[in-house]
C-alpha cells in the first residue's frame, strides 16, 4: 500500500496495477528536506555510518582507561607511511619506510644501472635480482609512492 503501510497490500488485476503504478508517488506528503535526507540515506542502504581513519574520535574517552598510552601521539606510535606490500618493495630496494619519492627513484636508477646485463658486459647472473627491483619499483609507482 505504500510508505508507512508496509506489509499491507492491494489486490488488483493487471490493468489496475498498471493504473495504480502510473500515479503512485512514494514521496507524496514528504517535504523537500525529507526527500533529500531519504536519498542521502539510500546511498548507505539506510544504515548508520561512522568516519573512517585512525583516531577519528580523538583521544580516548574519559571513561576508557589507557594504561599503556596507546592513544599518545608520538613519533614512535605514528602510523606507517606505506602498506605491507609497499614496505616489502622498499625493503627490496634497500630503503627505509620513510623514504620519499625522490629517494626511491634515485635508488631504483642506481640499482638498474649497476645490475643491468648491458652494464655488466652481458653478464646475466643478476637478472633475477634486477627483475625483483623492477617489480618493486612498479609496485611503488602503482601506490603513487614515486
Amino acid at each position: 500500500m505504500g510508505r508507512l503501510r508496509e506489509g499491507q497490500y492491494f489486490c488488483f488485476c493487471l490493468d489496475h496495477v498498471r493504473e495504480y503504478n502510473a500515479t503512485y508517488n512514494y514521496f507524496n506528503g514528504m517535504s523537500d528536506e525529507d526527500v533529500l535526507r531519504y536519498q542521502k540515506d539510500a546511498v548507505t542502504g539506510h544504515r548508520p555510518t561512522w568516519k573512517m581513519g585512525a583516531n577519528r574520535a580523538g583521544p580516548a574517552s574519559p571513561g576508557m582507561a589507557d594504561p599503556f598510552h596507546m592513544q599518545a601521539k608520538t613519533a614512535r606510535n605514528r602510523a606507517p607511511r606505506h602498506g605491507v606490500v609497499a614496505r616489502k618493495a622498499l625493503h627490496i630496494l634497500g630503503l627505509d619506510d620513510d623514504a620519499g619519492p625522490g629517494e626511491i627513484k634515485v635508488r631504483y636508477k642506481e640499482l638498474v644501472k649497476r645490475l643491468h646485463p648491458d652494464a655488466n658486459g652481458g653478464d646475466r647472473s643478476n637478472e633475477d635480482r634486477l627483475r625483483e627491483i623492477i617489480n618493486a619499483y612498479n609496485v611503488l609507482r602503482s601506490f603513487r609512492a614515486v
